[in-house]
């Protein structure tokens, strides 16, 4: 008896463990990951933006995020993915290494080209550009066209 309620609460503490990281932000559908890359017929050929924040103080990280959001649903939702991940959270995808993130906030644009990955750029500077939304809007276009491609 003693083995299977040990059993039991083993099984409840793992199960517990076992969150799946979720889209955050407006511009996202409320389903993990895991279903997103399970839909593999609808975002075979989809790159991806990545918004990587953490809780590290921040001032116009809040800010610039949504202003991504906003640029994305105006620009980019139908051609790329977008996904706003606190990647201190981040236990299962290992995006800290893969992507070597350590400040507040980084922008990572991942080119996906029939269902394979061909190279990431990392955009580390746009708390920095939040000051002027406009000049903002234009530079984050022009990195995202250059690398993804033009499609906005």
């Amino acid at each position: 008896m003693k083995f299977f309620l040990l059993a039991l609460a083993l099984l409840a503490s793992v199960s517990a463990q076992a969150q799946q990281l979720q889209y955050e932000g407006t511009a996202a559908p409320a389903e993990p990951l895991e279903q997103y890359f399970a839909a593999e017929d609808q975002n075979y050929n989809k790159s991806i933006i990545y918004v990587f924040y953490d809780n590290d103080a921040c001032d116009d990280c809040p800010q610039t995020i949504d202003l991504i959001e906003q640029i994305y649903n105006r620009y980019y939702q139908d051609q790329y993915s977008l996904f706003v991940i606190d990647y201190q959270n981040d236990d299962e995808y290992n995006f800290i290494e893969t992507y070597n993130l350590h400040l507040p906030l980084s922008v990572v644009l991942v080119r996906i080209n029939d269902g394979a990955t061909f190279g990431f750029e990392k955009l580390d500077d746009l708390p920095n550009r939040i000051s002027d939304p406009e000049s903002f809007t234009t530079y984050f276009r022009f990195r995202v066209n250059s690398f993804l491609g033009n499609n906005g």
